[in-house]
């Protein structure tokens, strides 16, 4: 089977039990540097000396068929530099080919940047979307900014500490200046850090250079007002589109706060 392994985002000490027998039985270790396991192993104190193959963004898409059947005849276990693979790391590939191949697929969990962010930023958890990392470039980075505006759920970002003051920046711009933030810091090591405030208040901090790792976490949009005829009618511009009339309702009403069912049956008194 393939198992994807968990491994600390910094504090060694959060590598699990399982994790550790894992490492100490495996046959065959896919990791996204070869150089960053040899060093996990040698931390651990692990005496097992696996095959360790290469397993990046770079190969995924050439490699995966090759690691499934590894797989086929022993277990693969696939590693990422630090948290759960495939989360804005290698594996998407490898364990899509498994499932078609009729490979079992299991995981060792453990840390996760993206979920020990959100727990300390102080922003709701209940609803959440994971956004990766931002782009470098402007232009796509204000596209995918804009295309967030009304997102309603709290976003999780990964950024370079060297960008993150761009970005916050950006937001401020997208967002307006009085949405909350959290910048999470260097998570689980000697110095984390976990400043929380309005956009501005954050960028502003970040001006003055940031270090380490970094996972922004943002508020979501709140609910728009809107009146409720305009919300009918964007219920019908989307089932025109295609969505059906209960779907449409419930994203309509989620953006706009009004109820779903009188959305649901004036559309549909609309429609017939």
């Amino acid at each position: 089977m393939i198992i994807l392994a968990a491994t600390p985002i910094g504090n060694l000490a959060d590598a699990s039990t399982r994790l550790v027998e894992a490492l100490e039985e495996a046959q065959t270790i896919a990791a996204e540097d070869t150089r960053t396991t040899q060093r996990l192993l040698a931390a651990l104190g692990i005496t097992n000396r696996p095959r360790v193959i290469a397993l990046h963004d770079h190969n995924e898409k050439d490699r995966a068929d090759d690691v499934v059947e590894i797989a086929r005849h022993g277990d693969v276990l696939l590693l990422s530099d630090a948290g759960m693979p495939t989360v804005s790391d290698p594996g998407y590939g490898v364990v899509a080919a498994a499932a078609a191949a009729g490979v079992t697929v299991t995981a060792i969990p453990g840390p996760s940047a993206v979920v020990t962010a959100l727990a300390v930023s102080g922003l709701p958890t209940d609803r959440f979307t994971f956004e990766g990392f931002v782009p470098r470039k402007p232009g796509e980075r204000a596209r995918m900014l804009a295309a967030l505006d009304a997102e309603p759920r709290t976003m999780v970002f990964f950024e370079s500490p060297s960008r993150t003051a761009t970005t916050l920046h950006a937001m401020v711009e997208a967002f307006g200046p009085d949405r909350r933030v959290a910048v999470c810091r260097e998570l689980t090591k000697l110095h984390e850090q976990v400043v929380r405030g309005s956009l501005s208040e954050v960028a502003s901090w970040a001006d003055d250079g940031v270090r380490g790792e970094v996972v922004l976490v943002l508020a979501g949009a709140h609910r728009r007002a809107s009146p409720f005829a305009e919300a009918v009618t964007q219920v019908g511009a989307l089932v025109a589109e295609g969505v059906r009339l209960k779907d449409a309702a419930g994203e309509v009403a989620e953006a706009t706060g009004h109820s779903r069912r009188d959305l649901y049956q004036a559309a549909l008194a609309a429609r017939n």
